[in-house]
């Protein structure tokens, strides 16, 4: 199965944003932000839920036979979905933190 190249952009593009997302979520948090904060972690949660869905489509074409090739974007793509995810929980758990430590 030949993938569209565009297929596999709009994966990077998405994790891309969740990761964003994510960072400024992190600085809102800083400045006890914390409706700005949460505002950007649903945002996250959004653009990573995009890129799961596009990259679950994937995996679906593949039917675990390699019908679809892996190829360097691929691994990239793949790449940057999982810092998305890991950086969206990091984040979580660290805002969350500072939201403790802003209230004592």
């Amino acid at each position: 199965m030949e993938i569209d190249e565009s297929t596999v952009m709009e994966l990077i593009i998405q994790a891309g944003e969740a990761r964003s997302c994510s960072m400024e979520a992190l600085r809102a948090a800083r400045r006890q932000d914390w409706s700005h904060a949460d505002a950007m972690l649903t945002e996250a949660s959004e653009a990573a839920r995009a890129a799961h869905r596009i990259q679950t489509a994937l995996i679906g074409a593949d039917e675990g036979c390699g019908k679809i090739p892996v190829n360097l974007i691929m691994v990239h793509a793949q790449d940057h979905l999982m810092n998305a995810m890991l950086c969206r929980e990091l984040a979580e758990e660290i805002i969350q933190l500072r939201r403790e430590l802003a209230a004592r």
